[in-house]
């Protein structure tokens, strides 16, 4: 299957792992080229994002704050997933993929010490061993996690779209907050951040919601996954038209976008777009600190960012991967979802009824003015 299903069990819906056998054949192979280029057997998976990357969706947390309650023992003979005993009735019926051995350790044992143990004797590496080759088997989304992000990605601009026009100038960003968490939690996923700014507070670049008023305009930013996938988004709406600088600023960084986004092509290293980024912010006015002032964004799919550009992040941007850039400036901030496709990017997180603004040939969301 390519996306969560559900089935009747006892007159309620039932999950059902959402893994696509076809796309969990292509990560295990890919897994075995790492094995076989590092000349080892086998490897333990013990973060969130490398579990549910590799069993394509699994939830394999509890606590969103806390590590995975399983661990995964990838080896020549197969899959061997090992989660505590209270665990292991709803991780067998509700996120176990097929052909996955399933081991259980006490609620108190070490979950990495019996994960390790349960292949053919020899030490595996560890996950930390292999990080950036891993991280590289998980850029090219293959096609049933593509069609399940663009789903989720949709879904969430919507959400957007449908909790913004119904705010109002005395709203509190705990009270916008909070009904964007509803429709998240409410569409089966998980909001892992969750940001408002009202008009007293645009200069913090990551505002955590306040009981303040949204006043005259505010900002949005939702991250929300699903099946391990995660969709970042930023929205704008304001009660007035603005003033010529807020205008002026808002233009000025959907520029900055466009550039970034020239820069994301195959073969182009992380680098040397994180260096195009710094050049652009001097380029449309913002200065030449301002990429100092917060991240950039990055490659994204089962991290937030994977990783967040700098200048030492030398990865390789490959076809089918996903991004989400999120430059940023006094008062101003623009970040979507996109995923790089061979006519080009593909903004991810679009709800037609948004109202854009077409830059460098590309549909942008500007300021929902209500």
């Amino acid at each position: 299957m390519s996306q969560t299903t559900t089935s009747a069990v006892s007159g309620r819906e039932a999950r059902v792992a959402p893994g696509s056998r076809t796309d969990r054949a292509i990560k295990r192979q890919r897994v075995q080229d790492i094995l076989d280029a590092a000349g080892h057997d086998s490897v333990l998976l013990t973060t969130n994002t490398a579990l549910t990357w590799y069993l394509d969706g699994s939830r394999v947390h509890i606590s969103l704050a806390g590590d995975p309650i399983a661990a995964l023992l990838v080896d020549r003979d197969g899959d061997h997933l090992v989660t505590f005993n209270n665990e292991a009735g709803r991780i067998a019926a509700e996120e176990l993929p097929g052909g996955v051995n399933l081991h259980t350790v006490p609620w108190y044992g070490n979950l990495h010490q019996a994960a390790a143990a349960v292949g053919n004797g020899s030490r595996p590496l560890a996950e930390a061993d292999v990080s950036s080759q891993l991280r590289a088997a998980r850029q090219r989304l293959l096609p049933a996690e593509s069609a399940r992000y663009s789903t989720l990605s949709a879904e969430l601009a919507a959400m957007m779209t449908d909790v913004l026009s119904a705010a109002r100038p005395d709203t509190t960003e705990f009270e916008l907050v909070s009904a964007l968490a509803g429709r998240v939690v409410a569409a089966g996923a998980e909001p892992l951040v969750l940001l408002c700014n009202g008009s007293s507070r645009t200069t913090f670049r990551h505002p955590l919601a306040t009981h303040s008023p949204l006043g005259r305009r505010a900002m949005a930013v939702v991250c929300a996954r699903r099946d391990g996938l995660v969709a970042n988004i930023t929205r704008w709406i304001r009660f007035d038209a603005g003033t010529p600088e807020e205008r002026d600023a808002e233009a000025r960084i959907a520029a900055v976008e466009a550039d970034v986004f020239d820069a994301t092509v195959p073969g182009v290293g992380l680098d040397r777009i994180f260096a195009e980024i710094q050049a652009s912010y001097v380029r449309h006015g913002f200065g030449a600190d301002q990429w100092e002032q917060h991240h950039q964004g990055g490659p994204a799919g089962y991290a937030g960012r994977d990783p967040r550009v700098t200048s030492e992040a030398t990865d390789t941007v490959v076809l089918d991967q996903a991004f989400t850039w999120n430059p940023s400036g006094p008062g101003v901030k623009i970040e979507d979802t996109v995923q790089l496709t061979e006519s080009g990017l593909r903004v991810l997180t679009v709800d037609p009824r948004w109202p854009v603004a077409t830059v460098n040939g590309l549909d942008r969301p500007v300021t929902l003015q209500l």
